[in-house]
């Protein structure tokens, strides 16, 4: 067992925003290089406790059991993982995005197929809020939100991946890795860990809705909640859901309190399939008017 436990922020050499998004942290705060991982820096910042930033060689979404690899190698024991990365998307809409990683279907893009890391819902929500606040002091021209559950790598512990998309356009420039980078930092400046926020707030899993979680995102900027995994309409229609991966989905979502539905994009079958699944489980299904105003 290693002796530091520690957050973990990683980067990849393959990844243009990434390391972009690096540079801008290394910049914004002060790091010292205290020993090498796969031929890289590994940096430790002496202001934020036991915070390290790692980089890999391969690609973030690919590299399986990265904790392990670190507490064997490091003597560190993560606790939280933050990946700084690319988003790549055919629609090429510039966005920056948090969201939890996993599989509901085939691992086609790293991880371990219908298999989720552990969600860190209050950390990833307050990280998207921080990000939204940054890149409106900065007039970003970029959507902010949330990325529903998607891809590897399968890791052992909570994990979240913050983005630039979508293209090579936007992976390159400085500005927007500039906010991702200050954002990551003034999170890390007031939390490590889930339980570092407060216990009152509720945590859901969502159900419905597109890639980028339009109603999930709404709700965080202006309600008193935080979001776990999140499943998208395209992941029932692709047959990938049911009470086995949903089970799956309420168990990598810690301190989970209810179920928020995106009505207006299920059929009303399913709202009502899933309302008696989920009261079954005794796990509330909750509107947005039960939730108190920020």
């Amino acid at each position: 067992m290693g002796e530091k436990i520690s957050v973990l922020i990683i980067s990849s050499k393959k990844d243009s925003a990434g390391k972009n998004i690096k540079e801008a942290i290394l910049d914004l705060s002060d790091w010292e290089e205290i020993n090498v991982f796969n031929k890289n820096p590994v940096y430790k910042n002496p202001k934020l406790r036991d915070v390290y930033m790692i980089t890999i060689n391969d690609e973030t979404i690919k590299h399986e059991n990265l904790d392990k690899e670190i507490e064997k190698k490091l003597n560190i024991k993560p606790k939280q993982a933050i990946f700084i990365s690319k988003h790549k998307s055919e629609s090429g809409k510039p966005t920056l995005t948090t969201h939890p990683i996993g599989n509901y279907g085939e691992a086609k893009f790293g991880g371990k197929t219908k298999t989720l890391t552990e969600a860190s819902p209050k950390l990833m929500t307050e990280l998207l809020r921080i990000i939204k606040k940054n890149a409106e002091i900065k007039k970003t021209y970029h959507q902010v939100c949330f990325e529903v559950t998607h891809h590897g790598p399968y890791l052992n512990i909570p994990t979240l991946f913050t983005e630039v998309g979508s293209t090579e356009e936007e992976w390159i420039k400085k500005t927007p890795a500039k906010i991702i980078g200050k954002s990551v930092l003034e999170l890390l400046d007031k939390y490590h860990y889930e339980m570092d926020i407060s216990k009152d707030i509720p945590v859901l899993i969502g159900i419905g809705g597109g890639h980028y979680a339009p109603r999930f995102t709404d709700i965080i900027f202006e309600k008193k909640v935080a979001f776990g995994h999140m499943i998208p309409t395209y992941q029932i229609k692709n047959g990938n859901i049911n009470r086995g991966i949903i089970e799956k989905t309420i168990d990598a979502t810690p301190n989970i309190t209810g179920v928020y539905l995106h009505k207006k994009s299920l059929k009303k079958s399913q709202v009502t399939e899933y309302k008696k699944f989920f009261e079954e489980r005794n796990l509330p299904v909750v509107s947005s008017k039960e939730l108190t105003d920020l």
